[in-house]
């Protein structure tokens, strides 16, 4: 008789049964199953053993896997997760394997992502919409201190009702983040003052890119506020994002995010509570963090401090022979052939260089930048939007 694929455990029942009625030698009671002598013997003497249970079919996966993740890293892993509970599976990896040298093969990061949902410590992302790349319109950092980025966090309020106001300044280049300061009040002052110090501590980067928000920029002449003219006096280039787009400044955005959910969520007790948790953040940050953008590694690894070192005091624009020098009264004004010109109240007491471009036109220079064009027929300006580089070679190299 043949086997019923159907039910197998059934049939092995059948044997089992007619075995015992006895009647049959196990070579014919074989045959009548259409199953080999020794297939007979193996499921006689397991019924023996376990009864019924030994009739059924046993689980084929094997009692040990060759490349099963071992017990002690499941533990670093878990235990690594526990002290940073929002790194992914790449992070935790990045961290272990720069720390732990004696484990020599660690396993893929899709091991450890599933060993992290085995264990309820990865929730489900909800699907987010993919969106167009935007092209970065600014210069591309090829080393440290080639571009800053600043912004400030959006203000919120600690445990005790005060209002935390952080200014964030980070490296483009290897995410170094070199400020996260409270300050109290996002106004020009207390950002100079910050700036002064990050100067003086770690030199001066080629550029600074911001958003158009005070204090960084106004809408006034090719966007100046006091904090941009400072800028640009230390021959620091501004590079500002379009209104709207943060994604332009996508690295510092991206800090920003995780910067909140380690420190922010929930605020801390005070300002004081909440300034050492950023400190703690900012030393993380930079030293135990590691960052895909940079090949898991840290930012500390490729920052080091600019060679641009922060003057004494600013040397003040010398112009060519060949450009007149103009002087910006107290209030922004600028009196040139006949007119008076409103430039800027960030240019007070400032001195431009007016540059002949035509027999109507004259542009406005201020040390390494060009500002806009005056129409001297009818003296009105048109302004630049953003300051321009500008062809002007002067004695003090601007």
């Amino acid at each position: 008789m043949a086997w019923k694929e159907t039910n197998v455990f059934e049939e092995r029942m059948k044997f089992v049964v007619a075995w015992k009625r006895g009647g049959w030698s196990l070579t014919d009671l074989c045959h009548e199953f259409n199953i080999s002598r020794v297939t007979g013997y193996k499921y006689l003497e397991q019924y023996e053993l376990y009864g019924l249970d030994g009739l059924k079919d046993k689980s084929r996966k094997p009692k040990r896997h060759p490349h099963q993740t071992r017990k002690k890293i499941i533990e670093l892993i878990l235990q690594e997760r526990k002290e940073h509970p929002r790194w992914g599976a790449r992070k935790l990896l990045a961290s272990l394997s720069a720390r732990i040298h004696m484990i020599k093969k660690w396993p893929h990061p899709s091991t450890v992502g599933r060993i992290l949902k085995q264990n309820d410590l990865i929730k489900t992302p909800k699907r987010r919409i993919r969106r167009e790349s935007v092209e970065q319109p600014f210069s591309h950092a090829l080393g440290p201190n080639d571009i800053w980025c600043a912004d400030f966090k959006g203000h919120f309020t600690v445990g005790n009702g005060e209002r935390c106001t952080p200014l964030t300044v980070t490296d483009a280049y290897s995410r170094f983040l070199l400020c996260c300061e409270i300050v109290a009040k996002a106004d020009t002052a207390n950002v100079i003052n910050e700036f002064t110090k990050l100067f003086s501590e770690y030199g001066m980067p080629l550029a600074i890119r911001t958003d158009n928000g005070t204090p960084f920029a106004s809408n006034a002449l090719a966007g100046l506020s006091k904090l941009s003219v400072w800028w640009i006096k230390l021959g620091i280039k501004l590079e500002r994002i379009e209104p709207g787009k943060p994604q332009q400044n996508g690295r510092h955005e991206r800090m920003h995010k995780t910067l909140k959910e380690e420190t922010a969520l929930p605020p801390r007790s005070s300002l004081e509570a909440q300034q050492k948790a950023f400190r703690e953040f900012q030393k993380e940050f930079n030293y135990l963090r590691p960052h895909e953008g940079i090949q898991n590694s840290f930012p500390a690894k490729y920052y080091q401090k600019s060679k641009r070192k922060f003057p004494k005091r600013i040397v003040k624009a010398s112009y060519p022979t060949n450009i007149i020098v103009g002087e910006v009264n107290d209030i922004g004004n600028l009196h040139f052939e006949g007119h008076r010109i409103f430039l800027s109240s960030a240019l007070a007491l400032e001195e431009v260089g007016l540059e002949e471009i035509s027999d109507r036109h004259v542009k406005i220079h201020f040390y390494g930048v060009s500002l806009g064009v005056i129409d001297l027929y009818t003296g009105k300006l048109l302004q630049f939007k953003n300051p321009m580089p500008s062809s002007l070679t002067s004695e003090s190299g601007f």
